[in-house]
C-alpha cells in the first residue's frame, strides 16, 4: 500500500525521474517525524503489541517504501537500499569471481563489484549506527534517520 501511494502521489505530481526526488524525500522526512513523535511521546517499545506499536511500526514501513519508490522512480539503475540479501549475493559472485583463476560465471563483475559493494558496507555502518543509537538514545534514536532525510531533502 505504501509504495501504491508514493506512486499515486508521483502520478498526481506530473513528475518524473530527477524531478520526483525532492517531493518523496519530503514524504520520507515527514513520515520519519511522525515516527520519532510518536516513539518519544508513546513509548511503543514498552508495550511490543499495543496499538501504537502497530502504529509506529507501520509509519515506518511506509518511510521504507517511499524509499525504496523513490529509487526505482527518481533513480532508476540504482542498487537497492531495501534487499540487501541481493546486494550481499552480487558482492559475494562477483568477489568469487575476482578471486578466481578461471573464466568468471558473472559478467560486468567490476561494474557488479563497485555498485553493490558500496551499499552493503553503508548498510552494516548503518546497523552498528543504529543498534548504538538505540542502545544510547532510545526512543530519540529516531532522531539521526529524521535529520539525515532532512539533510537529503536540503540537498536535493
Amino acid at each position: 500500500m505504501g509504495v501504491a501511494t508514493v506512486w499515486l502521489i508521483a502520478k498526481a505530481l506530473g513528475r518524473r525521474g530527477a524531478a520526483l526526488a525532492r517531493p518523496l524525500l519530503i514524504i520520507q522526512f515527514l513520515l520519519l517525524i511522525c515516527v520519532l513523535a510518536l516513539s518519544v511521546i508513546f513509548n511503543p517499545a514498552a508495550s511490543r503489541h499495543g496499538l501504537m506499536a502497530v502504529i509506529v511500526a507501520m509509519l515506518a514501513v511506509a518511510a521504507m517504501a517511499c524509499q525504496f519508490a523513490l529509487l526505482r522512480l527518481a533513480v532508476p539503475g540504482a542498487p537497492s537500499t531495501a534487499v540487501m540479501t541481493g546486494n550481499l549475493t552480487n558482492t559475494v559472485l562477483s568477489l568469487m569471481d575476482m578471486l578466481s583463476p578461471t573464466r568468471p560465471l558473472t559478467e560486468g563483475i567490476d561494474k557488479h563489484l563497485k555498485k553493490t559493494l558500496q551499499v552493503l558496507v553503508g548498510f552494516f555502518v548503518g546497523c552498528v549506527a543504529g543498534a548504538a543509537a538505540v542502545s544510547f538514545l532510545e526512543a530519540w534514536a529516531w532522531s539521526i534517520p529524521v535529520a539525515l532525510a532532512g539533510l537529503a531533502v536540503l540537498l536535493s
